[in-house]
């Protein structure tokens, strides 16, 4: 596949400078650009880099010169973040999976597929099914009964969406994720369990040490629920979203999923949120919109994170955050409270050595 440099500038909304027929089938940085490649060079700083490349077009900075670099095509970037996403669309070739569908995928009679599919080796489709048009479904994917999926999907290798699981449009999936499996809900049913115990203890007025015992002959709460994603949804790999106990666990439209991220029962996350790789959301946990989880972020279940808010990487999040925080740390807090925290801890070698030198002079101190 490749395109010409005018080709590509239309798409992008740009134009293009110098050779508008030149043939271009991939995306390189400078240094590594061939003369088939488009260079991405956005910054001046790769200025240097370009004049040794031997691409002859690149997508350059505001203000460059590209005949004095010695192109001989380029289009200049107003804003390069926005240049990204239409262009790497633009090459991106996508699974290898072969119109039409594959003799070896099973697919219930009272499933139904809409015009357009490509469906790969292995596939099982189960009874109720219906899926959209446009639809690209790679190798051993498997659907279970009552799944309805929207137009222009696409599943990656090794996707497994559970029974009745509600997926809107354009909907992308990576590969070997899973989709609405039975949430972690166990009850003791003869007393409280050590952890509701717990609970109710840790704190207590004029209590100055908490025991705990252990819990036998957990009891399964089965998941009744279902999985409901709305448009324009992406979830990365080897992630798990559990299906609701009575009520539905949902993702709202545009939100963005990363890889190895665990999304409890009953989970309502909102739309246009930003979930990165390996964050986990217990139980029940309240996500408004535009929210941030940087990655390997924990939220604590039962919890409300309002519109807006931004958490740091590693953040634990233990209590309710109200819209428009930025939060970071363990317990999170404010940002800007955390780091503070963190210059007052490297300090912390420096007084402990001043209080040992104090010691040593005085033995007594201390005590």
């Amino acid at each position: 596949m490749s395109f010409t440099l005018s080709e590509i500038a239309s798409a992008l909304g740009f134009t293009y400078f110098g050779d508008g027929n030149l043939r271009l089938a991939g995306l390189a940085e400078p240094a590594n650009a061939g003369p088939s490649d488009l260079a991405l060079a956005m910054d001046e700083k790769y200025s240097g880099a370009v004049r040794e490349t031997s691409a002859r077009a690149a997508v350059l900075w505001p203000g460059a010169d590209w005949e004095t670099l010695g192109l001989e095509g380029a289009i200049i970037a107003t804003r390069a973040a926005g240049v990204m996403p239409g262009l790497t669309q633009m090459m991106d070739q996508g699974p290898d999976i072969a119109p039409g569908i594959h003799p070896s995928a099973v697919i219930d009679p009272t499933a139904t597929i809409g015009a357009g599919a490509a469906i790969g080796p292995f596939v099982v489709i189960g009874p109720d099914v219906h899926i959209g048009e446009n639809a690209r479904i790679g190798a051993h994917v498997s659907i279970a009964r009552g799944v309805v999926i929207g137009v222009n999907c696409l599943l990656h290798a090794g996707v497994r969406i559970a029974t009745d699981t509600q997926i809107g449009h354009n909907f992308i999936c990576q590969m070997n994720t899973s989709i609405g499996g039975d949430g972690f809900s166990f009850k003791i049913t003869d007393n409280k369990s050590s952890v509701e115990a717990l609970r109710e203890n840790v704190g207590a007025a004029g209590q100055s040490e908490t025991s705990v015992s252990g819990s036998s002959q957990w009891a399964r709460v089965h998941s009744l629920g279902n999985v409901v994603i709305d448009d324009d949804v992406e979830i990365g790999t080897n992630t798990s979203i559990d299906r609701g106990t009575i009520r539905a666990t949902r993702i709202g439209r545009g939100t963005k999923i990363d890889n190895q991220v665990q999304i409890g029962h009953n989970c309502e996350i909102g739309e246009d949120c930003l979930i990165c790789g390996s964050s986990a959301l217990a139980g029940s946990v309240k996500m408004g919109d535009r929210v941030v989880l940087g990655g390997q972020t924990g939220v604590s279940d039962n919890l409300f994170i309002g519109d807006d808010v931004i958490a740091g990487g590693r953040t634990s999040i233990f209590s309710n955050v109200p819209a428009g925080r930025a939060i970071w740390g363990t317990p999170a807090v404010r940002m800007e409270t955390q780091m503070a925290i963190n210059k007052e801890m490297r300090r912390l070698p420096r007084l402990a050595q001043r209080i040992r030198n104090l010691q040593n002079t005085d033995p007594d101190l201390g005590k």
